[in-house]
């Protein structure tokens, strides 16, 4: 993955260039400097943010090296769901479809999407749509408007774990001063030392600050704005099941509302129009 050969480069030369310029005693103060600063930024994330916040930002440094969780065969899979839904709907009212809202790990069209079926937001979203379109008919837009509320929720929860990384990667130069003023501190005990042995603990000192900065620019910061991209390419999945039942609850037809959601995705994200999105071209005379 891109992301992990762009942290193996970082590591290798920062990470080379540090082994190959740094004393002893840096190297030597290394572990200590990293778990004070690693310490106290996990520390001020735990402070500054609530407990679900707090996971979400933890959880995002792996996300940002996983990738987003919704790929090109998802979303066959999405529009295999929602036009076998919306084709019952039509066909037999919504009373068709009443099991396989009420309970989708029992209904064969989520098994056929297990990933779906396992995601607690894609889930609730596509059940929540459909249940509100059956108890009031003549206002299908306010099946709309609980959709975009239940995306706009889960999209400020993952954005404001988004902010708590930029708010880290903020703090971590001042954090890597505080380390260093703790070895200039410790240094200044030792001020009737030789030289040379003042010199090795200034140096170590300094490591505080060199891993503060690093630490902001080179990993936590990167690693924020990649997190903001798949969440924003995460929430582009809920809009699409948006727009889909949208489409169908103003009277366009399932392949017509598949289609038209199909077309507006990203040319890597779009699934092929099959049996469940078919197109059909009429001749002009």
């Amino acid at each position: 993955m891109l992301q992990i050969a762009g942290l193996i480069i970082v590591l290798l030369l920062v990470g080379g260039g540090l082994v190959l310029t740094a004393g002893p005693a840096a190297m030597e103060a290394l572990p200590f400097e990293l778990a004070l600063i690693g310490g106290a930024a996990f520390g001020t994330v735990l402070i500054g943010n609530s407990p679900d916040v707090a996971r979400e930002a933890f959880a995002g440094f792996a996300r940002a090296f996983r990738g987003a969780k919704w790929q090109r065969a998802d979303y066959g899979d999405l529009f295999t769901l929602l036009g076998t839904l919306m084709r019952k709907a039509k066909r037999g009212g919504f009373v068709a479809i009443e099991a396989d809202i009420e309970t989708p790990e029992e209904s064969e069209a989520f098994r056929a999407a297990p990933r779906i079926l396992e995601d607690t937001a894609a889930r609730t979203l596509i059940c929540d749509a459909f249940r509100l379109m059956a108890l009031d008919l003549a206002d299908p837009a306010r099946a709309d408007q609980r959709m975009e509320q239940a995306i706009n929720a889960q999209l400020d929860r993952r954005l404001k774990a988004v902010g708590a990384l930029n708010t880290l990667a903020d703090a971590l130069p001042a954090l890597g001063i505080v380390a260093a003023v703790l070895g200039i501190i410790r240094t200044m005990g030792a001020i009737d030392q030789d030289p040379a042995i003042l010199g090795a603990m200034i140096g170590a000192a300094l490591l505080g600050t060199f891993l503060g900065v690093f630490l902001a620019y080179g990993l936590v910061g990167p690693i924020a704005a990649r997190y903001a991209q798949i969440v924003e390419e995460e929430a582009g999945f809920l809009d699409t099941v948006r727009a889909v039942l949208r489409s169908f609850g103003e009277g366009v037809a399932p392949a017509l509302a598949l289609e038209l959601a199909r077309t507006g995705l990203p040319p890597g994200l779009q699934p092929e129009a099959g049996p469940s999105q078919p197109v059909k071209l009429h001749r002009v005379a």
